[in-house]
């Protein structure tokens, strides 16, 4: 979908929220895309980030595109808005076995103060991308 956003300084506000994330320095993420209604984050496997298996963590793969579906939200959002997860529902279809990982976070629904996003989240070995999660969310904006 063609978003056009409320705010023209959008992208550095996604951007320098993005940077407060210690989570996201914690596990190595990088923002990779800032468009209206569309943000990509994505994140490198790291030994110290998997499960027994040696899959990344689903909660790794959970915060990349939580953060993929609420940036996405921001970008729509009024100067001066925060950005809040209010819910989300996330369906891990498949292990997380890859080098590389990205959460697409778009923009399914906007609104005034309640915005709707989905991330789906792929894993990348040798480039090919593996759809291993989708994510539904419900985002709140919040005065800043």
């Amino acid at each position: 979908m063609n978003f056009i956003p409320c705010n023209p300084e959008f992208a550095s506000i996604v951007q320098a929220s993005f940077e407060q994330q210690g989570l996201m320095k914690t596990i190595g993420a990088t923002l990779d895309r800032i468009e209206p209604g569309a943000v990509d984050i994505s994140a490198p496997h790291r030994d110290n980030l998997t499960q027994q298996q040696g899959f990344l963590h689903a909660a790794a793969i959970t915060a990349i595109a939580d953060s993929a579906c609420g940036y996405a939200a921001l970008s729509l959002m009024p100067a001066g808005s925060e950005v809040l997860t209010i819910e989300f529902k996330v369906n891990l279809l498949r292990p997380a076995a890859g080098t590389r990982f990205v959460a697409e976070g778009r923009v399914v629904k906007p609104g005034k103060t309640i915005t709707v996003s989905r991330a789906d989240v792929f894993a990348y070995t040798d480039e090919v991308p593996v759809l291993i999660a989708t994510l539904l969310a419900t985002m709140i904006a919040q005065a800043g």
